[in-house]
């Protein structure tokens, strides 16, 4: 079989739960805010939160991506790890019904989570466990899969150990090797500043498309606005995606610049919009788009998925270059 995408990222099971405000004050968690949580936190926040689930997926940003290319009418294929426990067989099991094939090796420790807690108000508290994602090796990656693919799509959260670090260079080198495309997401505006020397030495090296919002492309090129940082980003001989909200988005290569208008929505929910961005135009160019009209899906595909709650499309988005 061949994909269009190859995807990396961590594999974070998505949990919502709607809760009492009395939850947050027994986890001692402030409405709103969000938190990255160690081993102890991640079992007791599960342990209060369980009778209070209403919705499950498999998610994180890559993962995202991948299941938007596949909603499209694409193939992709994802790569992380996830544990032993309850939530590592529910992620695949997601990951399969989305369409999307599963490389995901089975290590020792829990399955990333991240648990939303919405309070009666509306608030939305987030709570992030890594997990077994942290742990991606080089011998994890299934290179048959890579080979058989037209884009390797990988994000700046695989800048946080060095092992991930050595499983994405390993994806880089095997690309290069078969000839096809490095894209690179940027994350967000943290990755860029905990990784800015290591994420500019990979777009002189490695990255032949590049994806980012605003922030992001601004802060790690040092642009004084955005419109310049897609410029920078553009150069040599690479294609930059930068996204603006509201206003739209910008695609440089070889320093020229065109503009994407955004697609008016009424917005409810702006979680994983760059990554509905990302999937979109990633499908339009593996069918044969321009680099313009595949931004262009991709505005599309990111006003559907911002017009909804959720940070994914609806499996029956059916939107057609």
């Amino acid at each position: 079989m061949r994909f269009d995408v190859y995807g990396m990222c961590y594999a974070l099971f998505d949990i919502q739960a709607a809760v009492p405000p009395s939850v947050l004050e027994e986890l001692g968690l402030s409405a709103g805010a969000m938190y990255l949580l160690d081993a102890d936190q991640h079992a007791a926040v599960v342990k209060h939160v369980r009778r209070y689930v209403v919705n499950t997926a498999a998610g994180g940003s890559g993962a995202n991506t991948t299941i938007g290319v596949a909603y499209l009418g694409g193939t992709a294929c994802f790569t992380s790890r996830v544990g032993t426990d309850e939530f590592g067989p529910a992620y695949v099991r997601s990951m399969e019904d989305a369409g999307v094939q599963p490389d995901l090796p089975v290590g020792d420790g829990p399955t990333g989570l991240c648990i939303v807690l919405v309070t009666p108000d509306g608030q939305r508290t987030m709570c992030t466990h890594l997990g077994e994602g942290r742990n991606l090796r080089p011998e994890d990656l299934q290179l048959d899969h890579l080979r058989a693919s037209r884009y390797l799509y990988v994000t700046g959260y695989l800048w946080d150990t060095d092992t991930q670090k050595e499983a994405v260079r390993l994806a880089i080198r095997e690309a290069h090797g078969q000839g096809i495309p490095v894209a690179l997401s940027l994350a967000d505006r943290f990755c860029v500043e905990r990784n800015r020397e290591d994420f500019l030495d990979l777009l002189r090296d490695s990255v032949s498309l590049v994806f980012g919002n605003a922030d992001e492309a601004t802060l790690l090129t040092g642009a004084g606005n955005v419109h310049d940082a897609a410029r920078a980003l553009g150069a040599g001989g690479r294609r930059a995606f930068v996204t603006m909200g509201a206003e739209g988005a910008l695609v440089a290569e070889n320093e020229t610049l065109q503009e994407i208008p955004a697609v008016p929505v009424r917005a409810l929910d702006t979680t994983g919009a760059g990554d509905a961005f990302a999937a979109g135009t990633l499908y339009g160019l593996s069918r044969g788009m321009s680099p313009r009209g595949a931004a262009t899906l991709g505005t599309r595909l990111a006003a559907h998925v911002v017009s909804r709650m959720g940070p994914r499309p609806s499996p029956d988005v059916a939107l057609r270059p």
